[in-house]
């Protein structure tokens, strides 16, 4: 199953646009060579070579705002003397080739020290020993159980985020009003929500696009594995064989057949359609009431920051009521990068908790330290709540051995597609037994 790539990548320039997670997925792609590739101006001094999405800002610019991790890798450069040479990614000119797919070439050739990496590539390059394992690292310490959990491979800490990315459901709370209906807890109370939206005149309860409808299997799959108390045997079933991913994922494919069945979604228009282009409007408009996002699409003005309604942004549907679904991005150092030593540096400054309370300042996100917090905007309060208790899944999990984010994704589209249940578990059996060498 190919990759596709987590939009949260994109948000390393703290710029929310239509197509990034908006944090889009670039689509899974072929290959090309790498002359679209923009490379930093040349330096001289100890230089840390670092692989991006994005371009850095030109610090000698006038009026330009300097993103929240430009002034953070501004301060590792004046406290260790050292460049942060930037080679990025430009995904309008690199039409054939994924972010993913040039990062794993670039780190498995060691052509950079520091890198800006998607959950299924940190599991790749994880696994292959290509990345080095960060757990000495001051800031190491701080960092929440869920990011080492999620960015774990054998044994080894291997990736740390700037911020915890987490998806919810968008909800206008003044038309659930309306129809007297209470935000739905679990996956039965959603469908009922769905059934007197529709017998209302609501023609499309739940506005979807290709990308994001996994965050509802993602909650329902992996409910009770994160929040049952035995998370790690149960992980270590699955990665053994003993459990089949199958067996988690079928309630939540069974459930999005469901809302397509009865119309509670458009699957033919979902199948074709990127993140928030498609349904934001109709959700604005107050035509759809539902639909599915990632935390900083509230704190934008281009996307859902400014609604003429009262917004809330809750957990998924799950057996233990809203669920957030946090999949993971993060920086990583090639295990034999030339300047790993100073990355090492680098990453340990730009993942302090000075800098991360900057950064999170700045972005208003939820930082990966147990040690800052920032306030929220008040739609974001539900889910934030959820998640300050402890209670979430995560849509990554460098610690299983089948990707699960990018997969997931991929089998859902499979479904929008007209694939039948039955298909989409056999798809994740194929996955499993090629991951357990049996095929």
């Amino acid at each position: 199953m190919n990759r596709h790539k987590n939009g949260g990548i994109r948000r390393w320039a703290a710029v929310f646009l239509a197509g990034t997670m908006l944090l889009l997925p670039a689509a899974c792609a072929g290959r090309n060579e790498n002359q679209n590739l923009l490379p930093s101006k040349e330096v001289d001094g100890r230089v840390v070579n670092f692989f991006s999405p994005m371009e850095k800002i030109d610090p000698d610019a006038e009026n330009v705002a300097r993103t929240a991790s430009d002034l953070t890798v501004a301060m590792a450069e004046e406290r260790l003397g050292v460049t942060v040479a930037y080679s990025t990614y430009t995904a309008e000119n690199y039409r054939d080739k994924t972010y993913d797919d040039v990062a794993l070439d670039r780190a498995r050739s060691n052509m950079d020290d520091l890198y800006l990496l998607n959950p299924d590539t940190i599991l790749t390059l994880g696994a292959e020993g290509k990345l080095r394992d960060l757990s000495g690292l001051d800031s190491a310490k701080n960092l929440r159980e869920i990011i080492k959990t999620a960015n774990t491979v054998d044994g080894k800490l291997v990736a740390i985020p700037q911020e915890v990315v987490a998806y919810g459901l968008f909800v206008n709370a003044d038309m659930f009003r309306q129809y007297g209906l209470e935000l739905p807890e679990t996956p039965e109370e959603f469908l009922e929500c769905c059934r007197v939206f529709k017998e209302n005149g609501i023609e499309t309860p739940v506005g979807a696009n290709r990308w994001w409808l996994e965050t509802f299997v993602f909650a329902q799959a992996y409910a009770d594995l994160y929040n049952g108390g035995n998370t790690e045997a149960e992980i270590a079933a699955l990665n053994s064989g003993e459990a089949r991913y199958s067996d988690y994922m079928r309630p939540g494919f069974e459930f999005l057949q469901k809302l397509m069945d009865r119309g509670y979604i458009d699957a033919e228009k979902a199948a074709v359609s990127e993140a928030i282009e498609a349904e934001g409007p109709d959700f604005l408009a107050q035509k759809t009431p539902i639909v599915m996002a990632y935390w900083g699409a509230a704190n934008s003005e281009t996307a859902y920051g400014k609604p003429d309604f009262d917004m809330q942004v809750i957990g998924f549907p799950s057996s233990r009521g809203q669920m957030p679904v946090m999949p993971m991005t993060g920086f990583a150092v090639g295990a034999d990068a030339e300047h790993a030593e100073d990355a090492m540096r680098v990453l340990d400054v730009i993942t302090s908790d000075e800098a991360l309370q900057l950064y999170s300042q700045t972005n208003r996100v939820i930082s990966p330290s147990k040690n800052v917090s920032v306030d929220c905007v008040p739609a974001l309060r539900p889910l934030n709540g959820r998640i300050e208790e402890g209670i979430y899944v995560l849509g990554s999990n460098a610690g299983m051995n089948v990707e699960q984010w990018g997969n997931t994704c991929q089998i859902v589209r499979q479904l929008l597609g007209g694939a039948t249940v039955d298909e989409c578990m056999a798809a994740f059996d194929r996955l499993q037994d090629a991951a357990l060498g049996l095929s």
